[in-house]
């Protein structure tokens, strides 16, 4: 497998990273165990067409180092709780009712658990993976702060982000992944950059571009700072 390792990567606080080698072996291990539900490599996008979103089981992780904080992603390896309520592709897990469409758990996939020394090893090699450093130093963002009921607005009323997203336990939408964890779990520039343009990180996203500009997109930001910092 292709890594891209920087330099600056080899001590992190003092600590040394493991070598290429055990990066390379962790690899081989990580494709056999998670490859077929997560792609560890960018997909030939153009040449396997929309189709690739309908057969996911699982996110992208081949740009997992610009997106995860390593930590919280070692911690929720080892206790994986479910971030997208409805999975990856969400029209493929609901049935139809009279209350309209609901969740079968029954077509959802259960993710893998792995030990403290598996965790270890994973998070190592996926924060290695980097192939957006770009996209991330393009971004301008500086976390700040909001006042809630602003930050609330913005993201239900303006915006309408409540209609795929949860800012809490019980409010919002269920097709896309859950936020009011998202500032515990992806780093601030990750979070800027993917709501400025989603298809820049995922050619086949199902979030859209919106064309907010960098004042609407940083206060959409620092409201998932205000809530994420709040969730237990």
């Amino acid at each position: 497998m292709r890594l891209k390792l920087l330099a600056g990567l080899l001590l992190t606080g003092g600590l040394l990273q493991p070598s290429p080698g055990a990066l390379a072996d962790t690899g081989q291990w990580l494709q056999s165990e998670c490859g077929s539900c997560h792609a560890l490599e960018q997909p030939d996008y153009p040449a396997l067409g929309h189709a690739e979103r309908l057969t996911r089981k699982g996110p992208p992780l081949y740009y997992a180092g610009n997106k995860f904080h390593a930590g919280w992603l070692e911690s929720w390896l080892q206790d994986p709780v479910r971030i997208r309520p409805a999975g990856v592709f969400p029209p493929g897990a609901v049935v139809p009712s009279e209350e309209g469409d609901l969740i079968d758990p029954a077509n959802l996939e259960e993710h893998l658990v792995l030990d403290a020394n598996q965790a270890k090893k994973a998070a190592d090699y996926l924060m290695a993976l980097r192939p957006h450093d770009e996209l991330i130093a393009a971004t301008s963002y500086e976390p700040g702060s909001v006042a809630r009921r602003m930050g609330e607005l913005n993201f239900t009323k303006f915006n309408g982000c409540d209609a795929c997203h949860s800012d809490g336990p019980g409010y919002g939408g269920l097709s896309g992944p859950e936020l009011y964890t998202a500032w515990q779990r992806l780093q601030p520039g990750f979070i800027a950059s993917f709501i400025a343009d989603p298809a820049a990180w995922d050619p086949h996203t199902l979030m859209p571009k919106t064309g907010l500009n960098d004042s609407a997109v940083e206060r959409l930001a620092n409201y998932l700072k205000l809530i994420g910092e709040e969730a237990p």
